[in-house]
This record gives structure tokens, sequence and C-alpha cells, in this order.
């Protein structure tokens, strides 16, 4: 059963890491000041302003960065700057038994989602795929910030998930009611932990996806490549996010891929949801037992994992 982590309240500390592509430290300064102005502590990894081409120094020390903010009995939540790519480098070289001991919330999405999954499974703790550091910024919608504090600053994760009143509902594809843990995220990231010591397990659970910036026929691999691994069918339900600005290939669109290939499977489905790469970010508790209940288009997170 995965730990929910406990609160974060205000005049609590958070730990800023980055953990994949680089920041401008220019951007990191001015997103830990809106931090700091909404009554919260920030302490900085050793390595969060590196830069190292497209990584942001090696993979041991991104690695010694989020170990050391879990050795700290002060830090509350742990907050990378971005995604990127990478972050699967600095598995390898975590302590998960001290993570475990030491349970905080950590939020992402992108490629820190391969983080929030591997967390789930081995130290049997709650993630968050919700804002990072980057979205800590005014033009944030106000939906983005309260779903973010109403999660982890709260002792109870029930609640239900929805997208904002400025878009369409969830919607249930195929019918079903089933209930497990939430895992997954940005599908290109969890397509790179197969066949890896930390590949994703997605027996009885809700499998979220959602990715940016692909051609349909590029998502079309990569859910196939699930499919023959396995996922789909170890699944209970799916949720399928947005594909934000992923191109139209060979007359096929993200939607026409969603009714050639995940309808069929007869699974439990709602698409619709806005989190990860979008405008508009739902805060999906990884690990957290919810409830999908396609036939009236809900999805309800109905207890720890």
């Amino acid at each position: 059963m995965a730990n929910q982590p406990p609160i974060l309240q205000t005049g609590d500390t958070v730990g800023v890491v980055t953990l994949g592509s680089p920041l401008e430290a220019e951007t990191i300064n001015a997103r830990v000041q809106m931090l700091e102005a909404i009554g919260l502590n920030v302490v900085l990894g050793t390595h969060v302003y590196d830069w190292d081409g497209f990584l942001a120094g090696t993979d041991q020390e991104r690695a010694a960065d989020v170990m050391a903010m879990f050795e700290r009995d002060d830090v509350r939540l742990i907050l990378p700057t971005r995604g990127g790519v990478g972050v699967a480098g600095i598995l390898p070289y975590l302590n998960y038994e001290v993570i475990a001991n030491n349970p905080k919330w950590i939020s992402g999405y992108s490629d820190i989602t391969v983080l929030l999954n591997a967390f789930y499974q081995y130290a049997d703790i709650i993630t968050l795929h919700s804002l990072m550091l980057i979205d800590f910024q005014e033009a944030t919608p106000p939906y983005n910030f309260d779903q973010f504090f109403s999660v982890i600053s709260s002792t109870s994760m029930e609640h239900a998930i929805v997208n904002p009143p400025e878009l369409p509902p969830l919607t249930g594809r195929v019918p079903g009611d089933v209930s497990g843990p939430i895992v997954g995220g940005n599908l290109t990231s969890v397509v790179g932990t197969l066949g890896t010591p930390f590949e994703i397990d997605t027996t009885g659970c809700i499998l979220f996806l959602e990715d940016v910036n692909e051609p349909i026929n590029t998502i079309y691999r990569h859910m196939k490549h699930l499919e023959q691994a396995g996922k789909f069918e170890d699944c209970a339900g799916i949720i399928l996010g947005e594909c934000s600005n992923c191109q139209v290939a060979y007359g096929q669109s993200y939607e026409d891929l969603i009714e050639t290939f995940i309808v069929p499977m007869g699974k439990p489905l709602i698409t619709g949801l806005a989190s990860g790469h979008g405008t508009y970010k739902a805060a999906v508790p990884i690990g957290a037992i919810a409830n999908l209940n396609s036939n009236d288009g809900a999805i309800t997170v109905i207890s720890e994992g």
C-alpha cells in the first residue's frame, strides 16, 4: 500500500532540483521568487543550475541532489525545475529504502513521469503528476494551482479529477466501472521504461497517458509497443489525456487513433483529461486508488494506494 506524504503548509520548505534537461538560471530564480512570495521556503540542489548539453550534470550528480532532499528533515516537497530528457538515467543511483522511509511529495510531468512511477513502485509513496517549478508564473491558470495545492495540502486523497470549466468534460468511450492505482503519465517516457529494471507495472492499475509534439504515427508506434508488452492487457482501465500539438500523419488524427486502436481493446476508457503538457493541468496522484466510471465519465480518487 502506497503512503501519502505529509501535507505541505505555509512556511514549509521546498527542495528545487533539476533532474533531466537544464533550465536557464534566470528562469529558475524568477520561479523561486514566486514560491517564496506565496509563503514557502526554498532550498536549491547543488546541481540545479548545471548545464551539460541536453542534461543538467551527470546522472550521479542529479541523483545525489534528489537523495539530499529526501535526507533533509525540513523538506516537504521536491519540485523539479522541468522535465526534458535523461531522468531515467538517475534511477539506478537512488536509494529507494531511504526514499520509502522519508516520504515527501514530488510533482512533475513530461520526463519526470519515470520518477513518479519508480517512487510508487519501488518506494511505495504516492507522487503527483502536476506542476513543476517552471509552471510557477503569473501566466499559469488558477485551476492548475488549485489542483496542485488541493492534493498536497490535504490530509485526504478523496476527490474527483475534473477538467476546468473552460474545457469539455471527460468523455466515457468504453463502458465500465473499475478501481485501481493510477499509473503512467507521459507516453514517450513510459515506453522508455520497457525492458529496463524500472519497467512500468500496469497490473490491475488504471493507466493514464498523454503526450506532446509528436506525429500521430509516432504515438501509434508507442502505443503498439505498450500493447505488445502487455501493458494494456494487464491494466484495469485507461485514461487518455491530451496529445498537445500532436500532428496529423497519413491523414490520421489522435482522435482517429483512439477510435481505431484503443477503443477496440474493450478496456473501460475515459478520454479528454487535461493533465501534463497542455495549458490546463489536472493533478493526478500516481499510486493512489481511483475509481474509473466510464459509464458516467467520472474519475474519483478514493484512497491512498
